[in-house]
C-alpha cells in the first residue's frame, strides 16, 4: 500500500523550473519580518486606480441578476462587437465579431491555453529569451519542447530569424513573441513583423503575438498589429489584455484575435478547462472601450513621466539608458561581480527595493535585471534616493 509521500505530481510539473516570483515573494516576506520598508518594483502590478467609468459599469452590472448565472463561453456579443470596433479604430483591421475574437480569463490564460492546443509531446515551439514565463511554460506543460532565441540589446531585442537552425524551423509548431516586450521594453515595425509572417508562412508555423501592452507607449510610437500585415490572417492569432491599459489586471480580462480555425480550436481547449468570462466583468470591459480616449493616454503618460525621471536617474548611478518606446519596465544590466539573483537579493536587503531577476526570464537573460514602475512618483524617487545613499552602481 502507497504512503501519502509516494503520491507524487506529473513529471512535467515537477520539470518546470523554479518561479522565480514565487521566491521573490519569500524574499520579500523575509524583509517584513526585518521592519524594512519595502518598494516593490517587482511584479508588474499596475498601482493606479481603475478607471471610474469601469468600477461604475461593474457596479451597476452586479445588480442585475442575469449576470449571476454562467457565463457565455464566447464572451457577450456586445463586448466582441465593441472589440472589433476598437481594432478597427486602432489598427484599422477587419475582425468578424462572431468567428475571429475569444474573450479570456485574462491573457495569460489564453497564451497557455494556446499552446495546449496546439502541442504534441515532442512537438517543438519557438520562443524568443528573454520571455513572458508563460510562452514556454505552456509548451512545456504540453509535453512540448522549447527553442530559445536569444534577443540580442545590439538588434533591438528582436529575435535574429536566421539564426535558427533549419531543423528546427522545419519541426516548429508555434512561434511566440511579444511586442511591446516583457521585460525587455523592445519594440517591433511592421518591416519586421512582415519578415516574420513570411518566415511563418514559409515553414507552416502558427505566429502568436502577445500585444499585452498595446497602449502602454510612449513617445509618439504606436506598435502595429500583426493583422496589419497582408496574408497574417492566414498564419498568426493576437492576444490583447485590459490589465495594463485600463488599470484592470485583478479583473482578469482579455481576448484573442484570428481567423475562425484558429479561435475554433481555443474555444474548445476553454470549454473542457475553464469557463466564460465573468458577465459583470465583462460589462466593465465594454466601458473600458468606450472610455475617452484621453483616459488611456493619461494611464500611457503616467507611465512615460515614470520612465524619464527613472532613466535619468539610473543614468546618475552609472548606467547608461535609452528612454525606452513602450511598456512599464526598465530592462538593466547587472554590475561585474554579480548575476541577476544575487544583485537583486543584495539590493534588496541593503536598501528595501525589489527586482526582478532577468534569469525569472530565460537562460540568457541572467545579466540583466527588471524595475517596474509601479509604485507612486514620490516612492520611486525615494527608491533612487535609497540606491544612492547604499552606494549602488553601475559598474562593468
Amino acid at each position: 500500500m502507497r504512503t501519502k509521500n509516494e503520491i507524487k505530481p506529473s513529471k512535467r510539473l515537477l520539470s518546470l523550473p523554479k518561479y522565480i516570483f514565487a521566491e521573490l515573494d519569500e524574499w520579500k516576506e523575509e524583509a517584513r519580518e526585518k521592519d524594512l520598508d519595502l518598494i516593490d518594483l517587482g511584479i508588474g502590478n499596475p498601482d493606479r486606480c481603475t478607471p471610474e467609468p469601469v468600477v461604475q459599469a461593474a457596479v451597476e452590472s452586479m445588480k442585475n441578476p442575469k449576470n449571476h448565472g454562467y457565463p457565455n463561453f464566447k464572451g457577450k456579443e456586445e463586448l466582441r462587437e465593441g472589440i472589433a470596433k476598437w481594432l478597427e479604430k486602432r489598427h484599422g483591421i477587419s475582425i468578424d465579431p462572431k468567428t475571429e475574437i475569444q474573450t479570456l480569463i485574462g491573457a495569460k490564460e489564453g497564451l497557455a491555453h494556446l499552446a495546449m492546443a496546439y502541442t504534441d509531446p515532442g512537438d517543438i515551439n519557438i520562443v524568443p529569451d528573454p520571455y513572458y514565463p508563460v510562452l514556454s511554460r505552456g509548451t512545456w506543460i504540453s509535453s512540448g519542447d522549447v527553442y530559445h532565441v536569444k534577443l540580442e540589446e545590439s538588434n533591438g531585442f528582436l529575435p535574429d530569424l536566421k539564426s535558427i537552425p533549419e531543423e528546427i524551423a522545419q519541426k516548429a509548431k508555434i512561434f511566440f513573441i511579444n511586442y511591446p516586450n516583457n521585460p525587455t521594453a523592445g519594440v517591433i515595425t511592421k518591416e519586421y513583423f512582415k519578415e516574420l509572417v513570411e518566415y511563418c508562412k514559409k515553414y507552416n508555423i502558427l505566429l502568436c503575438s502577445d500585444l499585452a501592452y498595446s497602449e502602454i507607449t510612449f513617445d509618439g510610437y504606436k506598435p502595429p498589429s500583426v493583422f496589419e500585415i497582408d496574408g497574417a490572417k492566414d498564419i498568426a492569432i493576437e492576444f490583447y489584455s485590459f490589465s495594463k491599459t485600463y488599470n484592470m489586471a485583478g479583473w482578469r480580462i482579455g481576448f484573442a484575435v484570428g481567423n475562425q480555425e484558429f479561435i475554433k480550436n481555443l474555444y474548445a481547449m476553454k470549454t473542457n478547462v475553464d469557463y466564460g468570462t465573468c458577465s459583470i466583468i465583462q460589462d466593465a470591459a465594454i466601458a473600458a472601450l468606450n472610455m475617452d480616449e484621453s483616459q488611456c493616454c493619461d494611464i500611457a503618460g503616467g507611465y512615460q513621466r515614470r520612465r524619464d525621471f527613472m532613466v535619468e536617474g539610473f543614468n546618475k548611478l552609472g548606467w547608461n539608458l535609452k528612454k525606452t518606446k513602450a511598456t512599464m519596465y526598465l530592462w538593466l544590466k547587472v554590475p561585474k561581480g554579480y548575476d541577476s539573483k544575487s544583485w537583486c537579493k543584495m539590493v534588496l536587503d541593503k536598501t528595501g527595493v525589489v527586482f526582478t531577476p532577468g534569469i525569472a526570464f530565460g537562460k540568457y537573460s541572467d545579466n540583466y535585471f527588471r524595475a517596474s514602475l509601479v509604485a507612486s512618483d514620490e516612492r520611486l524617487y525615494e527608491a533612487l534616493d535609497r540606491l544612492e545613499k547604499a552606494g549602488i552602481k553601475y559598474i562593468q
